[in-house]
């Protein structure tokens, strides 16, 4: 049995196991997936320890995914793009570094939440490994307004500066990007607000001006649990007809890892649909 696993810290509410469990069994692959959360300082160890132990893949979650890409001798081009890594590959006796994040956000808004993203304003939260990895995609999926907000301005300048130089994504795409602090986020319509940020997980939600929070808004926390995430009630609490959490993008990104490593691409609706019930 391959062996593959999820490695972050936090890392036990991960449902990635059981995805991936799903997927395999859907497609007949003889697989095994687990939960590995080594302490911050010891994260190059424990992928190095898995590795020697016949590891063939990881996912990585946070708040490792820098640190992931730093670790590859081969990346994609949205790895590059991201600067960040969510997924390993060591089949080939090297590190290979992806990242599905921004693939599986986009598939999860425009195929399973039916939302068109093609000339739409976006607010994103947040600065870090999960921001990183969704600014290309969103971009090619023809977004036109980006704003990235963080506590710190300068970090998403910073961000937004390193991708700029990443040569993985076309100037004139970045020329629709602004950074700014969450005490500066410009006035106007936002048809998605989406969360980066971890804060969902410690109760906590990003200091925002009420106006953000438009009617016809989306609000999408790329956190998932049991019922609404801290992030999706501000925003209902705000006003906005729909906010969803990040299950759906966890699916999707999960599916486009499995394909990387495995070779085949499994359905996602049924392992989201069941998921979802699961978690009411």
């Amino acid at each position: 049995m391959d062996r593959y696993a999820v490695m972050g810290y936090p890392v036990a509410h991960s449902l990635s196991p059981q995805i991936h469990a799903l997927f395999a069994k859907a497609t007949g692959q003889p697989m095994v997936y687990e939960r590995i959360g080594p302490h911050p300082e010891a994260f190059e160890e424990a992928v190095a320890q898995f590795r020697s132990q016949g590891g063939k893949g990881l996912n990585i979650t946070l708040p490792f995914k820098e640190r992931a890409y730093a670790l590859a001798d081969r990346r994609s081009a949205r790895a590059q793009a991201a600067g960040a890594a969510n997924t390993l590959d060591f089949r080939a006796g090297d590190i290979y570094a992806d990242n599905t994040d921004g693939v599986g956000l986009v598939r999860d808004l425009e195929r399973n939440l039916g939302c068109k993203l093609l000339g739409r304003s976006v607010l994103l939260l947040g600065a870090g490994g999960a921001a990183r990895g969704v600014v290309e995609p969103l971009l090619a999926a023809g977004v036109t307004r980006l704003v990235v907000a963080n506590r710190t301005p300068s970090r998403a300048e910073i961000l937004l500066d390193q991708l700029r130089h990443s040569g993985g994504i076309a100037p004139d795409r970045m020329s629709h990007c602004m950074a700014c602090g969450l005490d500066g986020i410009p006035q106007g319509s936002y048809h998605f607000i989406i969360n980066a940020t971890s804060g969902s997980l410690s109760g906590e939600v990003p200091a925002l001006p009420g106006w953000v929070f438009g009617p016809q808004a989306l609000a999408y926390d790329m956190v998932y649990g049991k019922g609404s995430t801290p992030f999706m009630t501000l925003a209902r609490d705000q006003g906005v007809a729909r906010s969803v959490d990040g299950l759906g993008m966890l699916v999707e990104q999960a599916a486009e890892s499995f394909h990387l490593w495995r070779g085949v691409y499994p359905e996602t609706a049924p392992v989201l649909q069941l998921l979802r019930a699961e978690l009411g």
